[in-house]
């Protein structure tokens, strides 16, 4: 099954996909007139604006979910791994992918908002929900919709419950089983109060972790700053191939560093579209910012301090596909978490195997905790279509996805992130497709909002005065703010 697996994601994730990612980040950056820099302060103004509602969650909110699922074991053992077979280029091309991401992920989620829907006094929306109303094709939708479900509660989980249970056991000698059982538990307490609760959750725990990583890898660099210059040196000669070490693997470089950056931050998947779609937002602009700025916290932030603890203490090894390897600075370790252990013993001597091994825990924790939001809102789109009132489908969505939890503890590593990849990527063939057939509205609400803070307002969005069809959601329920009464001057 392992290998059959392996086998399927080389086809998944083949160099065609790696050129839709980039090539679709780099037509969003052009078309929005590169929106995530001129935008760059509106993000982080926006991403502390508004309050939740009983349908809602406030943009922060989603911003702590959102960066729950990105900041994950991707920002630590991902990174690890882009580096060992990809070389230290591969760090640049992770931020090339970052930086282009901020612009898918604005279009996604800025549709994920035009197209949302309210279900059960709830908001709902993401990927199934635009592709049917925009695009009209149910059941393309219904596909991606149970895709959604599978890779949420089925696939994604065994990345970061194996990362959690294998950190445990190592750092703190904790039985993996013990260690499944009791993240079940935990589990099942969140996500049975539904959004409300996961969002709760990750407002609190998300800031904490994301800040406690950040400081450990900035005290890293200023005990090791006369190297600061040569490390950027590295990168840079690296990822375009005129390293003498490693020049030779720049199409390394770049398959690693894209593919290792956009399962870290998910733009273009399709599986960062519904915490945003959840948000309580007088015009969708507004919260695709703020998942824009999302995207750049977690790629641009999060996996660059792991790469610079990793390669500025030397704590890596780098393996091309063929020969021997072309730096063994830590001898006969396997690529992944260990590296970053490695850093931060460097300096912090005794301290790494329990660190990093927390921050993982908190880190895959709250990845988790955001898969199985997923798959429930891709069961909510499957019961809307097909008018399903049972509650039990739901519940046994959720026990299958504990189960997953325990089982994936369990499970080696190796095959857990080949099952991540593959559900990942599998959907990025769908979305990625679809977005770019969406931009044109996508364009048009950036316009609209662009147009009403040049006239002074805060946003409100008229899906009619923007032109943009199927988004019954804004004209059944107009949302109303104060500059309301002077929309009509700015059509």
């Amino acid at each position: 099954m392992e290998s059959f697996i392996t086998w399927l994601n080389g086809l998944v994730w083949s160099p065609v996909l790696v050129i839709m990612l980039l090539g679709a980040g780099l037509f969003f950056t052009i078309a929005t007139r590169f929106a995530q820099v001129r935008h760059a302060l509106e993000m982080v103004r926006l991403t502390f604006e508004g309050k939740s509602s009983a349908s809602g969650i406030s943009s922060f909110q989603s911003l702590a979910l959102s960066l729950g699922d990105k900041i994950g074991v991707g920002n630590i053992a991902g990174v690890a791994t882009a580096i060992a077979y990809g070389g230290p280029g591969a760090v640049f091309w992770m931020w090339v992918t970052g930086f282009l991401g901020m612009a898918t992920s604005f279009i996604e989620t800025t549709l994920a908002q035009v197209y949302k829907s309210k279900q059960d006094g709830e908001y709902r929306g993401g990927t199934p929900y635009y592709i049917e109303k925009a695009l009209k094709l149910r059941p393309l939708a219904i596909i991606f919709a149970i895709m959604t479900m599978i890779t949420g509660a089925f696939l994604l989980p065994n990345v970061q419950v194996n990362a959690i249970s294998a950190s445990l056991n190592s750092a703190f000698s904790i039985n993996t089983h013990i260690t499944g059982i009791a993240l079940m538990v935990i589990l099942a307490l969140i996500i049975f109060g539904g959004i409300k609760r996961i969002a709760r959750t990750a407002e609190f725990v998300v800031p904490f972790m994301a800040a406690g990583y950040i400081l450990v890898g900035l005290l890293i660099m200023v005990v090791n700053a006369a190297e600061i210059p040569g490390l950027f040196a590295l990168i840079l000669s690296s990822a375009f191939g005129t390293n003498a070490t490693f020049g030779g693997m720049i199409g390394a470089a770049i398959a690693w560093g894209v593919k290792r950056g956009a399962f870290s931050n998910g733009a273009g998947f399709g599986s960062e579209t519904y915490a945003p779609a959840a948000a309580e937002v007088s015009h969708p602009a507004k919260q695709g910012l703020v998942q824009s700025f999302a995207t750049f916290i977690d790629t641009l932030v999060v996996c660059s301090i792991t790469a610079f603890m990793i390669l500025i203490t030397k704590s890596y090894n780098v393996i091309p596909a063929a020969g021997a390897p072309l730096a063994n600075h830590l001898d006969g370790v396997e690529p992944g978490p260990l590296y970053t252990q490695a850093a931060i013993e460097s300096v912090l001597p005794g301290w790494g195997s329990g660190t990093l091994s927390i921050a993982i825990l908190f880190f895959a924790f709250t990845s988790v905790m955001f898969y199985m939001y997923m798959a429930d809102t891709g069961l909510a789109y499957i019961k809307r279509c097909f008018g399903i009132t049972w509650k039990w489908p739901g519940v046994v969505l959720k026990l299958g996805f504990l189960a997953c939890v325990y089982l994936g503890s369990v499970t080696s590593a190796s095959f857990a992130w080949s099952l991540g990849d593959l559900g990942y990527g599998a959907m990025a063939w769908i979305n990625v497709v679809v977005i770019v057939l969406l931009a044109k509205p996508a364009l048009r609400v950036l316009r609209d909002y662009e147009k009403q803070r040049k006239a002074g307002i805060d946003p409100v969005f008229d899906a009619v005065a923007a032109k943009v069809d199927g988004a019954d959601f804004w004209v059944k329920e107009p949302v109303m703010a104060p500059a309301q009464s002077l929309r009509r001057d700015v059509k």
